[in-house]
């Protein structure tokens, strides 16, 4: 809304018309976070009825399928084969070494708020792996290293010897790969259109994924109802709808309070893990969990990089 409109609308008028949009905005960020979070206790869900590869296999195609439709019904132009080969890597990275990892990883047993603090600590691990090419930390970056790492210590606490090592290894694999596929992107970042780049990043996913779900898991599934309802879930809720939701508060220039409440997201999940999966929530992880989120906002805040 420009100057001139604004001068001449009532006062009151405006006012109530601007709390209207920051509660709708809220909503959409909290419906966003609430969305995201979903995702790990249907994608734990769908593990145990199907192989982690399979699953990710069926979830990138269709993702990519309708993102490609999407990008072709808005005639969306398609760049050159460098700017697709970039963002094939991104894909190969934040989607399928990512979500490889965490699914594996849930299949082995790990847990979804476990695996939600994993990719919660992204923004710290990129600046970790930022300083080890060469970019300098400042102090309040180091004080959220240390703290982010005291706070995984204290989740791990006492879970380490009753769950699969692999388990926790898979889980830092992905936090590996969304980390990379994240200043890769940032380093060989393009004006791709949103819809086309998904839709690559999806088709080498899957591209990924096929050989091992082929010859690890031979395509494994049982088609249960469960199955695939969980699978409908984490392809149409959070492939397609947690994107379209993320794109559409950034529109609304609600991207400060999505990062803000992106350190709510592994406390948020265990929860949601404890209720739809019955998985434990030691009172002892919440402090690691609030630690972890205070070590995020730390190490990523305007200050930080100044």
């Amino acid at each position: 809304m420009d100057g001139s409109r604004a001068g001449t609308a009532p006062v009151g008028a405006a006012t109530s018309g601007g709390q209207g949009e920051t509660w709708r905005g809220r909503a959409m960020v909290v419906a966003f976070v609430l969305l995201w979070c979903s995702g790990y206790p249907a994608g734990k869900l769908a593990v145990q009825h199907g192989g982690p590869f399979t699953v990710l296999l069926l979830r990138f195609v269709a993702a990519a399928a309708i993102f490609a439709v999407l990008a072709a019904f808005a005639r969306a132009a398609w760049p050159g084969w460098r700017a697709l080969g970039h963002s094939a890597a991104v894909g190969l990275l934040s989607l399928a070494l990512s979500f490889g990892g965490i699914y594996e990883g849930l299949h082995l047993g790990l847990s979804t708020g476990v695996s939600a603090l994993f990719i919660g600590a992204m923004p710290l691990a990129t600046a970790l792996f930022a300083r080890l090419a060469g970019e300098r930390l400042s102090r309040w970056q180091w004080g959220g290293l240390a703290l982010g790492f005291i706070g995984v210590l204290l989740v791990l606490q006492g879970r380490l010897a009753g769950a699969s090592t692999a388990g926790y290894f898979c889980g830092f694999v992905g936090l590996l790969g969304l980390s990379l596929g994240t200043l890769y992107q940032k380093r060989h970042s393009s004006a791709l259109d949103l819809r086309v780049g998904l839709a690559v990043q999806h088709a080498a996913a899957a591209l990924a994924m096929l050989p091992l779900a082929f010859f690890i898991e031979h395509f494994r599934t049982d088609w249960s109802a469960t199955y695939v309802g969980a699978m409908s879930w984490i392809t149409l809720a959070n492939a397609v709808g947690g994107f379209a939701l993320l794109f559409a508060l950034i529109r609304r220039g609600a991207a400060t309070e999505v990062a803000a409440l992106f350190y709510l997201m592994p406390p948020t999940t265990a929860v949601m893990g404890y209720l739809v999966l019955g998985e434990r929530l030691a009172p002892a992880m919440l402090p690691g969990f609030a630690l972890v989120a205070f070590g995020v906002w730390l190490g990523t805040r305007r200050e930080a990089v100044s």
